[in-house]
């Protein structure tokens, strides 16, 4: 007897790399997912600005995930996700900017960027 006929549930090497390296829709959805739920815990737990706004970039870039996922796995013959990932890319990085410059700001006139102290709209 031979270990192959004892163990029946044997998976050879090439058995591995077919799995391994056959990635669908469900593991971008599953890593969009992740980085989407990484995202929104930074964004509810952090106090820095910075902080919060690198979360929201986080929640933007699996949501871009999304976009190209579905796009590539999906029968359209276009490229309308991969267009609309770009101008996602777009518009965070406009909100990068206004972002750090609002945070400057506020740094400037008030000595913090804790956001809960920043919760009075007195000019």
């Amino acid at each position: 007897m031979t270990l192959d006929i004892l163990h029946p549930f044997s998976i050879t090497f090439m058995d591995m790399m077919n799995f391994a390296t056959h990635i669908g829709l469900a593991h971008f959805l599953l890593l969009s997912a992740v980085l989407f739920a990484i995202g929104l815990f930074g964004l509810l737990t952090k106090r820095g600005i910075i902080p919060v706004l690198m979360c929201i970039e986080l929640m933007l870039n699996a949501v871009n995930i999304n976009l190209v996922a579905f796009n590539h796995y999906m029968p359209v013959d276009d490229y309308s996700g991969e267009l609309m990932a770009i101008f996602a890319v777009a518009v965070a990085a406009c909100e990068v900017a206004i972002g750090v410059a609002l945070a400057f700001r506020i740094y400037r006139d008030r000595g913090t960027v804790n956001v809960d102290d920043l919760n009075s709209l007195k000019g």
